[in-house]
């Protein structure tokens, strides 16, 4: 490889268009491991010993996220008698792109789809230490802008995963947009101010 991270092979993105799919990312153990992957590829073992959880317990969670296609082996090695398998993600980005027959009867997302809240679990010691930057910004924007910009972000987050890893420390990052239903707002501004 060219010392690209990860150091296997895989997609930008990949759409997450089934409910098993979804479902899939709503485990924070599950969320870890894919997030261990973007490093570079591992076998169960290490997955395990990384995690602090049994083999089998993370065995089960690999075999949940490569039956969601979420992950593949990206290459084998023999111990003694026996194939060990390295996982690898199969995409870089994962986005959820159900439409409403498959994503439940109300067409939302499930209610463990939750980035935000993993951050803002994550984010609290480094916040006690004084070691949390952040920014927050409010702005009337429509569909499409909303769109655009979420664009730009999800390059940014691509550009964030493919950092060579060094360093001791691991550190989060987190980007999303929202509708904010109470924020106040300025009338639109008359021709005499334009």
């Amino acid at each position: 490889m060219d010392g690209k991270t990860p150091d296997y092979e895989l997609e930008d993105r990949i759409a997450l268009t089934g409910p098993d799919q979804v479902r899939a990312l709503g485990n924070p153990l599950r969320t870890t491991i894919l997030g261990l992957l973007h490093e570079r590829a591992a076998s169960v073992t290490e997955l395990a010993g990384a995690v602090g959880r049994p083999k089998s317990t993370v065995a089960h969670h690999v075999k949940v996220l490569a039956d969601a296609g979420l992950l593949r082996v990206v290459r084998t090695r023999r111990v003694r008698a026996v194939e060990e398998a390295f996982y690898g993600r199969t995409a870089r980005l994962f986005y959820v792109a159900l439409d409403g027959a498959d994503a439940g009867a109300d067409g939302a997302r499930p209610v463990d789809f939750n980035d935000f809240e993993v951050a803002a679990r994550e984010s609290r010691p480094a916040y006690l230490e004084g070691e949390l930057w952040g920014f927050l910004r409010h702005a009337r924007i429509d569909e499409a802008q909303k769109q655009e910009f979420w664009q730009r972000m999800a390059a940014l987050v691509e550009e964030f995963d493919a950092l060579p890893r060094r360093g001791d420390v691991v550190h989060g990052f987190a980007v999303g947009v929202y509708p904010v239903a109470d924020y106040p707002q300025l009338p639109p501004a008359s021709d005499d101010e334009r």
